[in-house]
């Protein structure tokens, strides 16, 4: 087996390799049948890698290295152990047009040996080369640090921060079947990772929950007594239309704003679609109650308009403390806490892509569905209490000037 020599760079150096580094790195890859078997009948052992550099990242490093100057090299492989302790091996491949190797997936900081071997056409495996690497904490472990567990309505608030936007798991668990067990598992990449779990009472209780990666690592687990908050779904034979000088007219008398919160999901809200109307268009109402928002879920029309038509794709949520708030000129768009006179801007939102991953023009049955069934939203914690609301609708599935909408259920606190 063959030591070789770590070439060593200043801090400056070593940054300027990882850059260079990050924008030539070649996918590699661990299935073993995307190599061709033998196609050379050339029996010479090929010579091990040359010089060779390394550039550490969190759970992985980067291998550059210079290949032999001969014709018949097929991959580099690299053989390694996510735990260092012969437990979990694992093994990555790099064809010869490329020159970087990637190794990943390490379950803590420390020290760990790659081997890399040079195959040639004929798999006849060059001496390895042992290198060390040192990578950096893994992600996993590093989300799991920001990981925090709080009340949320009716249910329990998880949130951490994943600053390298690498995908992880968060496990949540609680006692439901008499014993600690898996409640919910939500992987995701974004760097800011927050959902609730809901269904739960307003008794303390103890909750925990750990973050894993695609690599089957897992992170100490955390335990938190929580007090879910108290929610409600709002009553909607109290709220009443509140159309106010610049409210955007309706279609006809047959689609009224009030068909937005009757309890009968088959008739609909419908806007004008004069040739004078502009977006955003909106519609406003009386809560009959002075609440403290956690969630909405929006109802479209349906059948037939999945993902098309004036169904809501960007809209979003204002609201007012005042009885009987003045008007405003709403924008097309503003951030989440944007205060115009008695209104505050609760939350901005999105319809969800089709599921499947088809196009909005040719949903699956599936997908029309899932859109038939309504959206659940969140509405910010931070948001104030309101007694007033205005639907604000920004753009349509098919752009338009007009909007229509079949139910906007309402849940919180308004005790």
């Amino acid at each position: 087996m063959i030591q070789m020599k770590r070439k060593i760079y200043p801090s400056g150096a070593l940054t300027a390799v990882a850059a260079v580094l990050l924008s030539v790195i070649a996918v590699s890859c661990s299935h073993k049948n995307e190599f061709v078997e033998m196609i050379s009948t050339d029996k010479t052992k090929p010579a091990p890698i040359q010089e060779y550099t390394v550039a550490d990242f969190n759970g992985g490093s980067h291998i550059v290295y210079d290949l032999p100057k001969v014709d018949n090299i097929l991959y580099v492989k690299a053989n390694y152990d996510l735990n260092g302790n012969a437990t979990r091996p694992q093994e990555t491949r790099s064809s010869y047009f490329s020159d970087t190797i990637t190794v990943e997936g390490f379950a803590s900081a420390k020290e760990y040996e790659v081997k890399l071997t040079v195959v040639s056409r004929a798999n006849i495996e060059s001496d390895p080369v042992v290198v060390k690497v040192h990578p950096k904490t893994p992600v996993y472990q590093l989300v799991a640090q920001s990981l925090t567990m709080t009340p949320d309505f009716q249910g329990v608030r998880v949130q951490a921060q994943n600053a390298d936007s690498k995908t992880v798991g968060i496990v949540f668990l609680d006692d439901a079947i008499g014993k600690l067990s898996i409640r919910q598992q939500n992987f995701t990449s974004f760097p800011n990772i927050s959902y609730a779990v809901r269904g739960y009472d307003t008794i303390p209780k103890q909750y925990a929950s750990y973050v894993t990666d695609k690599w089957g690592n897992r992170s100490d687990t955390i335990f938190t007594t929580v007090k879910p908050l108290y929610e409600k779904t709002l009553d909607k034979t109290k709220f009443s239309s509140y159309a106010l000088p610049s409210e955007t007219p309706i279609y006809s008398s047959s689609y009224p704003l009030n068909k937005l919160f009757d309890g009968n999901y088959s008739n609909f809200w419908h806007t004008t679609q004069a040739t004078s109307q502009q977006l955003p268009v909106y519609g406003t109402f009386k809560l009959g109650t002075y609440v403290k928002l956690s969630r909405f879920k929006l109802k479209p029309r349906n059948p037939n308009y999945e993902f098309r038509h004036g169904c809501p794709r960007v809209f979003s949520l204002w609201g007012s403390d005042v009885d009987n708030p003045a008007d405003f000129e709403v924008p097309l768009f503003a951030e989440v806490g944007t205060k115009i006179g008695d209104w505050e801007n609760l939350g901005n939102y999105t319809w969800p892509n089709p599921p499947s991953g088809s196009a909005p023009t040719a949903p699956t049955a599936e997908d029309k569905v899932f859109f038939n069934a309504g959206v659940e939203f969140e509405i910010p914690f931070e948001a104030p209490k309101v007694k007033v609301l205005r639907l604000v609708v920004s753009e349509t599935w098919v752009p338009g000037n007009f909007t229509h909408a079949a139910e906007i259920d309402l849940f919180g606190d308004d005790r």
